[in-house]
């Protein structure tokens, strides 16, 4: 029977391994440095976001925003506070949100709360010691698809630039995978929410990025997104990460010296 390609799973032999590194480096984080966790962004309990701050730094700081992937129905921000190791690093506070996961919700609903935290940062960015003219937004899988509804209009257009780490751009290839009966992605959503269909706007790069051991959907929309972006007049750069698959790729952003981790370092400090 053949593999399902969107079930990672499925093509990374040590998957259970990567979702216990997650955990433990992400309690570390929580422990390591200055943090202020579960601020609401919203009135929903899973309306939250951690904010990681920067030791010595200059104020105010770039804020990052990060949005974490789980195919909308996994995980949650505490699985992912290992990545602001490499964005305090770079002098950043890193602001690690949650959003409600389907099938509990829809589509529409999660891209919403992402919209509303973006929002949330820039009107209370200066409250932390952020500033709310130097915000990027980075995510993993359906976190880099999140990210895609803030690059429109003038919400595009007023961030600094974006770090698209293994998205998924195209929705409708994921209506007949394993997901069909976990998610049940609607011909509406597909329509609505499928980043290839859409326009887009920037006020900085944005960086696509994927490992060289994914598989062919990931390469291939990587590269339709890339280019679509660039007819759409973004500045957009795709890198394929050597070694790396699904769940390692985002496992970088823990080392500021790992290959994934010098790409996000140079899209918050900027020649």
């Amino acid at each position: 029977m053949e593999k399902d390609l969107f079930r990672t799973r499925d093509h990374v032999a040590d998957f259970d391994g990567y979702l216990t590194a997650y955990a433990s480096r992400s309690a570390e984080a929580r422990q390591a440095g200055p943090a202020v966790l579960d601020v609401a962004y919203g009135g929903s309990p899973d309306e939250t976001l951690d904010l990681f701050m920067p030791d010595g730094a200059a104020r105010p700081r770039p804020v990052h925003l990060f949005v974490h992937g789980g195919y909308w129905r996994m995980f949650s921000k505490s699985d992912f506070s290992f990545v602001s190791r490499t964005v305090t690093a770079a002098g950043a506070i890193a602001a690690v949100m949650d959003y409600s996961l389907m099938p509990a919700v829809r589509m529409a609903v999660i891209v919403d709360q992402v919209r509303r935290a973006a929002r949330w940062l820039q009107d209370h960015a200066r409250s932390y010691g952020g500033d709310p003219d130097r915000i990027t937004v980075g995510g993993h899988s359906a976190g880099a698809h999140l990210c895609t509804f803030l690059l429109d209009s003038d919400r595009g257009k007023s961030l600094r630039g974006a770090f698209l780490l293994s998205g998924v751009y195209d929705l409708a290839p994921l209506q007949s995978s394993f997901l069909a009966p976990l998610i049940g992605i609607t011909d509406e959503e597909v329509r609505s929410f499928s980043p290839l269909a859409r326009h887009h706007a920037a006020g900085g790069p944005v960086r696509i990025i994927h490992g060289d051991q994914e598989t062919e959907p990931f390469h291939s929309q990587a590269a339709a997104f890339r280019s679509r972006l660039v007819a759409q007049h973004v500045d957009a750069t795709r890198t394929i990460l050597a070694n790396a698959n699904h769940m390692s790729c985002v496992l970088q952003l823990d080392d500021p010296a790992s290959e994934a981790g010098r790409s996000l370092t140079e899209l918050l400090r900027p020649a």
